[in-house]
């Protein structure tokens, strides 16, 4: 029995460590345009604040392998809270714009680490059969999070300070550093394993340059030559690391998963996924913004709903993967998605609120079906060795479609807008700019969701091919 509750126990504080690290990654995003008028920069320079904690999550996640193997659960978690309470306090205190981007490396450093840390857990302390459920609960804090995350932060910023955003974080990561030092035990084997410093070397640079060329293509543009250049030069170092760990005996990020049939096409839907969720996430509130004027706290109001739901379905879909396994849930999943794309093709001026956040739970719905049970399909069929590497694996392939995904989207929409507005300055050239912007906005947010629904049609087509529950476990 007592096992069971320190399962409970150990999973609680992960949880709340992942929750806060998951919210702080959010928190910001609202709070971008009034911090442009508090330090005087600009949107190119603000957006910073959220590409550059993107950047340090994605160049970390494929050395979290690397540091399951080498440190403790505990250590590993009490590290990666202590540098968000560090990154955290930085922040609150933050005299100039410099010091507000280190805070939040710092705060980025540790929530890197947390995510990969707490899917292994999962892993290891759960047998197969229940290991849905535990991932759906997982879900739950990782939804939850990004859900209350721009509602909470509008408010905030309305009537108060923006940096009690960060004071606000600081007494609770406190909370969950006492919590670990009390109730966290080891989990896994440790072993002392050199670091291979060139493949860090390689990884950083690859992932990075790919992470920072796709998030500046979309205010820059794709023919900017630092756009261009970072893109090819970190594919090009990616595939020299991908090369040298498929020759190493130790490797950092072992490749050998790709290796199983599953596993790739599960990482493929993640892909896909994971594209259209945080384009959906950029797009609606630019198409609220600019094309209908709502404020930031309006537009973090029409998603709450929807999300809130998202992140309660978790537990309950995660309990039916259980029962059912992935491919039943993925189909329903997709059932809800791409007729939520569809509807959002013929964005008008007078598309109702109430609808748009109808269609809003109708896609997050859709989601839960999908995210979690993706996670726990794809590592389910991985041997227990394995386990780490397919995590940090899956992890390093959502940062990069989350960053891809954003970029195209908002270069589709970009160029569409300009498009439209050109046709429509021909047909009516005595109206006024204004009215032609606003209208090429919206105009040009329907296209952008075209494209979004044909990713999901693509990705209902893979489903198809995903195995049964029966076929799963044998291939497992």
């Amino acid at each position: 029995m007592s096992e069971s509750i320190n399962k409970k126990v150990l999973l609680t504080v992960l949880i709340l460590g992942c929750f806060l690290s998951t919210l702080n990654q959010t928190l910001l995003n609202v709070a971008l345009s009034s911090l442009m008028e508090v330090f005087s920069v600009s949107p190119t320079t603000v957006q910073w604040l959220s590409t550059g904690f993107m950047l340090v999550n994605g160049v970390l996640v494929p050395i979290t392998a690397y540091l399951m193997k080498r440190f403790s659960t505990r250590q590993l978690f009490i590290s990666s809270m202590l540098f968000l309470l560090i990154g955290s306090i930085l922040c609150a205190v933050a005299p100039n714009f410099a010091t507000l981007i280190i805070g939040r490396m710092i705060q980025a450093i540790g929530a890197g680490i947390i995510m990969p840390l707490l899917m292994t857990v999962v892993m290891f302390i759960f047998p197969l059969e229940k290991r849905g459920s535990m991932m759906g609960l997982i879900g739950l804090a990782i939804i939850f999070a990004p859900a209350i995350a721009p509602t909470l932060a509008g408010f905030i910023i309305d009537y108060s300070s923006w940096r009690w955003l960060f004071i606000g974080l600081i007494p609770l990561v406190v909370i969950v550093i006492l919590l670990a030092v009390k109730y966290l035990i080891n989990v896994s084997e440790t072993a002392k394993t050199k670091l291979d410093v060139m493949s860090v070397t390689l990884s950083t640079i690859g992932f990075g340059l790919i992470l920072y060329g796709f998030s500046n293509a979309g205010s820059r543009g794709w023919d900017d030559k630092l756009v261009i250049g970072t893109i090819l030069v970190g594919i090009v170092t990616t595939a020299i690391f991908c090369l040298r760990q498929i020759k190493s005996s130790d490797p950092l990020l072992n490749l050998t998963v790709f290796k199983n049939k599953v596993f790739t096409l599960t990482s493929i839907l993640n892909i896909i996924v994971t594209m259209m969720m945080y384009a959906d996430m950029i797009l609606l509130p630019i198409y609220l913004q600019n094309g209908r004027g709502f404020t930031a706290f309006e537009a973090g109001l029409l998603l709450l709903p929807g999300a809130v739901v998202n992140a309660f379905m978790s537990p309950v879909t995660g309990k039916m993967y259980d029962r059912f396994g992935a491919k039943p849930l993925f189909i329903i999943g997709l059932l809800f998605i791409i007729p939520s794309m569809w509807v959002v093709t013929d964005l008008t001026e007078t598309t109702t609120f109430i609808f748009l956040m109808i269609r809003t739970i109708f896609l997050r719905i859709g989601l839960s079906f999908i995210t979690m049970p993706l996670n726990t399909a794809s590592l389910n069929v991985l041997p227990r060795t394995l386990v780490t590497h397919g995590t940090a694996v899956n992890n390093t392939v959502r940062q990069i479609s989350g960053a891809i995904g954003t970029a195209i989207v908002i270069t589709i929409f970009t160029a569409q807008t300009t498009s439209h507005a050109r046709t429509l300055l021909e047909e009516t050239p005595n109206a006024s700019v204004k009215a032609i912007r606003t209208l090429a906005s919206i105009l040009g947010s329907s296209d952008a969701y075209y494209f979004m629904t044909i990713l999901a049609i693509i990705a209902f087509v893979l489903t198809l091919f995903v195995p049964s529950n029966k076929k799963a476990k044998q291939q497992s």
